[in-house]
């Protein structure tokens, strides 16, 4: 994708813990310490006990392709055509949208083992994306 022109997220004091992760170079997740889910995309509560007692967890960053499609049309002109968009399963449990980089589009398949891989945007933004497990 042409990574200087694409829309960019835009941290909230909710979600900047994630982002901040992100430029360090490690995968925050928010867990709920009642319940121990893990909550994604960061919300004020628990979704799934609504437990406030919510804190950040460094994930390992690997995980597998839990369902993917490959996009062939660009949504917008800045998109490079064709890319794959995943739901990425995390060891921990979690599951992320993100793209699959670093192979062929028709070589990424379900239970596919990823892990992430930062790439600076800009100075306040670096995107998670993963890439086969070599």
């Amino acid at each position: 994708m042409a990574n200087d022109v694409i829309p960019l997220p835009r941290p909230t004091a909710l979600s900047e813990p994630h982002w901040n992760g992100c430029r360090e170079g490690i995968l925050r997740v928010q867990q709920c310490q009642r319940c121990k889910t893990c909550v994604f995309i960061p919300q004020p509560c628990c979704t799934h006990c609504q437990s406030n007692d919510l804190n950040w967890l460094d994930c390992s960053g690997k995980g597998k392709v839990y369902s993917h499609t490959t996009v062939h049309r660009a949504p917008r002109p800045q998109f490079e055509v064709p890319y794959v968009v995943a739901i990425i399963e995390l060891e921990e449990g979690w599951h992320m949208l993100s793209n699959v980089l670093g192979c062929p589009v028709e070589d990424v398949h379900v239970n596919m083992p990823v892990c992430v891989e930062f790439r600076e945007i800009t100075d306040e933004i670096t995107l998670p994306y993963f890439v086969p497990t070599r």
